[in-house]
């Protein structure tokens, strides 16, 4: 069997369409698909043509832990990775977010920022020589 790439990851989110309205400008994806999901559930799947986000809220939607980076088992964080680094951390302001925890590294530079859902991203830009 051979490995083509990652497809898609799954996150539940309380507001699919709050989420996907501020990822369109800051990360420049587009809306795939929507519609019913598991268990009375609404999916978004937003992304690229080759990649999404299925952005997931069940009918009944449950309390989720206050740190979801120390949630044993729960999401750390997205990786996403960009061309502009710099605008797309000014689209991420703009959009309401507060980044932080910048750094150099080889091969590139990042910044995280958490979402209205507590969700954490890792933004990158890669600088291939």
């Amino acid at each position: 069997m051979e490995y083509i790439s990652q497809e898609h990851a799954n996150i539940t989110v309380s507001d699919p369409e709050k989420t996907a309205a501020w990822m369109q400008p800051v990360f420049g994806w587009r809306i795939r698909w929507q519609g019913p999901a598991l268990v009375s559930g609404f999916t978004l799947h937003i992304g690229t043509e080759v990649h999404y986000l299925a952005l997931y809220c069940p009918a009944d939607l449950q309390k989720t832990p206050s740190d979801p980076d120390g949630f044993l088992g729960g999401l750390n964080h997205i990786g996403v990775c960009v061309r502009d680094l710099v605008a797309c951390e000014s689209r991420a302001k703009k959009a309401g977010f507060t980044p932080r925890d910048h750094a150099e590294y080889e091969p590139g530079s990042r910044f995280y920022f958490h979402d209205f859902d507590g969700i954490g991203y890792e933004v990158v830009s890669y600088s291939f020589e």
